[in-house]
Parts: structure tokens; C-alpha cells; sequence
């Protein structure tokens, strides 16, 4: 099992409903299951509903914040909270203290962090599962153009089937600890 699973994601709250309550449902299950909760520390969007469901249900949670957004505090109950002075140093300490990565729906932020794990992976230098968790269908797009870069040879066949893709939080933890 990958204890200490980061997680990607917005941090809007007038998003749909459905991611939300989602990001939550995959707080409480990776509490649920005795995993670590990281994320990018904030309190609101579904940053605040994935932890508010991990400490809900009794889970440790490292939030991992930066200098600039320091007005902006954690989820009360984070566990552990490092600061980072800049955003290159956040997304280096969430891919060093996680086991894995799902990234849930979210904006330039959250699709900037998936690709540089991926970038990172596809170097050589993490063997670490991936992941999007495609909830209503939200990376459906990317996805495609993934499938369209594999087709046209832009990208490998071992670099393509790295992301791995569910539309459950239980079906996507599965997969995570699948992976080979």
C-alpha cells in the first residue's frame, strides 16, 4: 500500500458540487485506509474539502504551503505544515514526501504539478503511480490529447501508460496500489 498519497487539486469553491464532494470522499477514504494525506495546504476549493474528509475520519494530514499564499492557512487539524519560500519548492517537497499522486480537477496549478511529476517519471528519476481522478468526466480532454501524442509517436507506450486514470476515489486508490 503507498501510505503517503499527495493530492493535486483547485482550490475554487464555487466549482461543481460534485468535485467537492468528491475530493472529500477521497480525504476520508485515504484516512480510511491509514494513508497520509499531502497537499498543497489550503483551506478552501477542494484543498480544504480533501482534507477537512482525511482529518474527519482521523487521518494525518501535511499540508505543504508557500511564502506568497501565507495569508491563506491550512485546514484546522493539519497535522504537519512545512512552508516552501517559493512555487517550484512546494511542488518539489509534495513529490518528495509523496508515494503517489492523484491529481483531482483543478486549474493551471494543479495541471503544471501533474506534469512535472510526469516529467520527472518519464526522466527516469521517480517510479512512483500517477494519477487522475476523472470525475464528471473532467479530464476527458486531456486524456485525449495524451492518447492523440501517443498515436502521433510524440509520446512512448511506457511513458502513456504511466498516468493512470478512474472515475471512483476507491477504484483510483486501487490502481495507485496496483502499480507496477
Amino acid at each position: 500500500m503507498r501510505k503517503n498519497i499527495t493530492v493535486f487539486c483547485g482550490a475554487a469553491d464555487d466549482c461543481p458540487a460534485i468535485y467537492l464532494d468528491t475530493a472529500e470522499e477521497l480525504g476520508r477514504l485515504i484516512a480510511r485506509q491509514g494513508r497520509t494525506l499531502v497537499y498543497g495546504s489550503g483551506m478552501v476549493g477542494l484543498m480544504g474539502r480533501v482534507a477537512k474528509g482525511a482529518i474527519e475520519e482521523g487521518g494525518f494530514v501535511v499540508g505543504i504551503n508557500v511564502e506568497c499564499y501565507r495569508d491563506f492557512p491550512p485546514y484546522p487539524g493539519t497535522g504537519e505544515l512545512l512552508m516552501a519560500n517559493t512555487i517550484s519548492e512546494r511542488k518539489s517537497l509534495l513529490m518528495e514526501r509523496g508515494d503517489a499522486y492523484i491529481a483531482l480537477p483543478g486549474g493551471v496549478g494543479t495541471l503544471d504539478e501533474l506534469m512535472e511529476v510526469w516529467a520527472v517519471a518519464q526522466a527516469g528519476l521517480m517510479d512512483k503511480p500517477m494519477a487522475v481522478l476523472n470525475v464528471n468526466h473532467y479530464y476527458d480532454g486531456l486524456l485525449m490529447q495524451l492518447e492523440r501524442a501517443y498515436q502521433d509517436k510524440l509520446l512512448k507506450e511506457k511513458d502513456y501508460k504511466m498516468l493512470l486514470s478512474a472515475e471512483t476515489p476507491a477504484e483510483l486508490l486501487r490502481m495507485v496500489d496496483e502499480y507496477r
